[in-house]
C-alpha cells in the first residue's frame, strides 16, 4: 500500500488541505507530527513520499522554516539521506520550501523577506520552465494559476548558482503575467522580488521540489476566485500532485 507522510510541526496550517489532495488519488496520507519521528514512533522509511506543507512552523522564529529545517538536518539526517537514496520524492510547499532550503536539501539558495516588506497573499501566474522534475514533467511551457501567501518568499542566489541551476534544468517555475511573459521583477506579477522571477526549484535528481505558491489551494475548481466564470474541471495544483502520485505508483 502506497503511503505519503505529511509532516507537521507547531504552526503548520496547510496539512489537512494537502492530505485531501493526496487522498483524492486514492493514496493513503498520514499527517505526522515531527515529534513522532524524533521519538521513532513513526518511521520515515515506511512511506513512499514526503510532503512538508505550508504554515508557520515553530512560529517562524529566527526565520521562516529555520527550526524545522535544522531539526531535519541534524536529528533526522540519516533517515532523510536513506529516503533520498531510495529515490522517494520530497515536496516542500511555501513554508515547506523554506524548510527544504534550511535543511540543505537544495543548496546555495535562500529565501528572504519580500521586497514589499509585507505579507503577500494573492493569485499569481507561473510559467513551467523545466522538464526535469517528476512534479511538472508533463507541464513544460504551461502557464499555471495559483495563490501565494508569504512574507519571506524572495528567492535569492548568486549569479553563478543561478547559472548552474539553469544549466541543470533545475529552475522549475518563474512568475509571469497572464500571457506567459516573465515578470521581469515587476510587482505584482513577481509578488516578492525573487531573483530572476524564480518561484520554484528542484534538486539534481528532480525528486526534491520546493515552491512558494500553494498547489493545494488550487486543486479544485471552486477554490479559484473566478470559479463562477471559468468552470475548470480541476485546478492547476492538481497537476503538481498528479506528477508525484504517478511517479510513486510506477516506482513502488
Amino acid at each position: 500500500m502506497l503511503k505519503v507522510l505529511i509532516l507537521r510541526a507547531p504552526g503548520t496550517n496547510c496539512d489537512i488541505e494537502t492530505k485531501n489532495c493526496v487522498e483524492h488519488f486514492g493514496i493513503t496520507a498520514d499527517i505526522i507530527h515531527i515529534n513522532k519521528l524524533l521519538r521513532k514512533e513513526i518511521l520515515l522509511e515506511d512511506y513512499h513520499a514526503l510532503i512538508i506543507p505550508g504554515g508557520f512552523s515553530y512560529g517562524d522564529r529566527v526565520r521562516s522554516g529555520a527550526i524545522l529545517g535544522k531539526i531535519l538536518r541534524e536529528k533526522l539526517k540519516n533517515e532523510i539521506k536513506s529516503f533520498i537514496r531510495e529515490e522517494k520524492p520530497i515536496l516542500g510547499i511555501c513554508n515547506g520550501f523554506q524548510v527544504i532550503l534550511e535543511a540543505g536539501l537544495i543548496e546555495d539558495v535562500t529565501l528572504l523577506r519580500n521586497v514589499s516588506n509585507r505579507y503577500e497573499c494573492r493569485w499569481i501566474y507561473l510559467k513551467v520552465l523545466s522538464k526535469k522534475t517528476i512534479f511538472t514533467k508533463n507541464l513544460y511551457n504551461k502557464i499555471l494559476y495559483m495563490p501565494v501567501a508569504h512574507s519571506e518568499g524572495r528567492v535569492y542566489m548568486d549569479k553563478d548558482t543561478y547559472e548552474r541551476l539553469e544549466s541543470n534544468d533545475q529552475i522549475v517555475l518563474k512568475y509571469c503575467n497572464r500571457e506567459g511573459k516573465l515578470a521581469g521583477g515587476e510587482y505584482p506579477y513577481n509578488p516578492n522580488g525573487s531573483y530572476k522571477d524564480v518561484a520554484g526549484i528542484c534538486d539534481e535528481s528532480g525528486l526534491i521540489f520546493g515552491l512558494m505558491p500553494h498547489p493545494e489551494r488550487a486543486f479544485y475548481y471552486y477554490q479559484y476566485p473566478d470559479w463562477t466564470r471559468n468552470r475548470r474541471v480541476l485546478g492547476d495544483g492538481y497537476k503538481i500532485f498528479e506528477g508525484m502520485i504517478e511517479y510513486i505508483k510506477r516506482k513502488f
